[in-house]
């Protein structure tokens, strides 16, 4: 891949090839920081162990003989700063999702169900056939009117220096808002404001994804997942990539590229030796080692793999807790809740047991170290809202995507027996779905080329092996307060290490696609001068 005039890196007094920065991983993170750093005259080197860039945001065709090209790992988009698309150039749009969600539930023994979303009003007839008054729909309106107030003046503040937590109080300057998402357990917030079970464990799903929690836990982590969930965009709206994820990484790669910087794959790291001024980055390819080096290393992975890099004591990892499904339908499957249409309720999140009790009955049973009877998830219709993604053959014949994501199935459940735990979970999981449907999921379903269904499902422990997280963590680690901690540094990249910085997930403001930490590393080195 060529190097533009200007950008080129050149030989250091050892021979070996010398950068202004070196990224150890092409994940969207390392591609925001590497198209930033090259646009500004940068020589950029990109290492990506695996044959491809993207790392998690990535599509691919995972059913054999299938022209469906699935967001398979990450699938929707709200933490990503318009900043960065409108900085670099990109070639990359969202879709929003008129409806929000559909949770089913049966009540009287109907099933029936709360549909949020297709404008106000439509939204407050459901709340209030499902709890017979106004009063929630009112507690609703109220709770998120203070989130999306908060989310207006905490999302600008991801791609500056980091506050300290006085100064962010400050900018929230709502003490009502801050006490309930900085101090108190989350659950505090939703017992005193909702009084449906339904609408509460609605309300406190986006406390937990990927995140293992009680809604009362003392650590405060479900809060940290929550307040990620409702600020992104300075609206909270979770939005469809057109294209799928992968379009987000491909338009980084050529903005990278175009800028300048080479991406190299099929270089995998195994070492980082940096003396504060200047470092070398081992790497081993299929035809050998060779050695980088660099005045900045950007390393574009966990915590745990700039450790091992770097020769650091590790941290201790926290495990993820999701089950990952990606299935192709030939057709939307009918609920037994017949007021809804399938195409709305699939469209925006369809919750499957994910009521407050039943969430805190699932996390009580896997911290026991049981799988949970009632296996809460959600799941999502990506081809609904953009069905680029499909080829125009399965479009014409009406096929869908269904993405469902799985809660509280920590790491642990899974060490035994990775395979025969992934199976039983998907049995039980799909179960929880289908007491909903009218019809056999199994009817539904596409198969591929080999006539096999098209369904594949995912574990902590499998996305450990294939994405490298540590425990199948989707952030790499406890997600953080956007605030300045002690060792956070002035854009929460810092290590000890004063010219290597953490530009992944695992950063102060990073977790979920958002290019944020990508953004703060560029902006760390590019606070220096070129050649110091």
């Amino acid at each position: 891949m060529p190097e533009h005039e200007g950008h080129e890196g050149h030989d250091d007094h050892r021979g070996h090839r010398a950068h202004d920065v070196v990224i150890v991983g092409g994940g969207h993170n390392g591609l925001v920081a590497a198209a930033y750093l090259a646009r500004a005259g940068r020589s950029v080197l990109v290492l990506e162990r695996l044959d491809h860039t993207g790392g998690a945001a990535v599509s691919t065709r995972p059913f054999t003989g299938v022209d469906a090209r699935l967001s398979r790992y990450s699938y929707l988009v709200s933490l990503l700063p318009q900043k960065i698309v409108r900085d670099l150039g990109l070639d990359f749009r969202v879709q929003g999702r008129t409806i929000s969600s559909y949770t089913p539930v049966e009540r009287g023994g109907q099933p029936t169900g709360l549909l949020v979303g297709g404008g106000e009003e439509r939204t407050r007839e459901a709340f209030a056939r499902l709890t017979g008054g106004e009063r929630e729909y009112a507690a609703w309106e109220r709770f998120y009117g203070m989130t999306g107030r908060l989310a207006r003046r905490v999302f600008p503040t991801l791609t500056e220096p980091l506050p300290t937590r006085d100064e962010l109080r400050r900018r929230v300057d709502d003490e009502e808002a801050w006490r309930t998402l900085f101090e108190e357990p989350v659950g505090v917030a939703v017992e005193q404001r909702f009084t449906d079970d339904l609408v509460r464990g609605v309300v406190l799903t986006d406390a937990l994804i990927g995140t293992f929690a009680d809604a009362h836990d003392p650590s405060l982590k479900q809060n940290r997942c929550f307040l990620y969930h409702v600020i992104g965009g300075g609206t909270g709206a979770w939005d469809v990539p057109v294209g799928g994820m992968g379009a987000l990484t491909d338009a980084l790669a050529t903005a990278a590229r175009e800028a300048g910087a080479v991406l190299a794959t099929g270089h995998e790291a195994v070492r980082i030796d940096a003396d504060g001024r200047t470092a070398e980055v081992t790497y081993r390819t299929a035809d050998g080692e060779g050695v980088a080096t660099a005045r900045h290393v950007l390393v574009n992975a966990s915590p745990q793999a700039l450790a091992a890099l770097t020769g650091d004591e590790p941290p201790t990892p926290a495990e993820g807790a999701q089950l990952k499904v990606n299935m192709l339908l030939k057709r939307l499957p009918r609920l037994r809740d017949s007021s809804v249409d399938p195409r709305e309720a699939f469209a925006g999140t369809f919750h499957i047991a994910e009521g407050y009790e039943q969430l805190a009955a699932a996390h009580a049973q896997a911290a026991a170290g049981e799988l949970p009877a009632a296996p809460p998830s959600e799941i999502y219709c990506h081809s609904l809202t953009d069905p680029t993604i499909l080829g125009p053959d399965l479009v014409a014949r009406g096929y869908q995507t269904l993405t469902l994501f799985g809660l509280h199935t920590p790491a642990r459940l899974f060490e035994q027996d990775n395979d025969a735990v992934r199976e039983e979970l998907l049995r039980a999981t799909l179960a929880q779905l289908e007491a909903h449907l009218a019809e056999p999921l199994a009817d539904c379903l596409a198969t591929d080329a080999d006539g096999r269904p098209c369904i594949e499902a995912r574990t902590p422990l499998d996305l450990e092996r294939d994405l490298g997280l540590p425990g199948g963590n989707i952030f790499h680690r406890d997600l953080a307060w956007p605030y300045a901690q002690e060792g956070a540094g002035r854009w929460g990249v810092e290590t000890r290490h004063a010219n290597v910085l953490l530009c992944g997930a695992g950063a102060v403001r990073g977790g979920g696609v958002s290019g944020v930490p990508g953004h703060n590393a560029a902006m760390a080195v590019l606070e220096q001068p070129a050649g110091g």
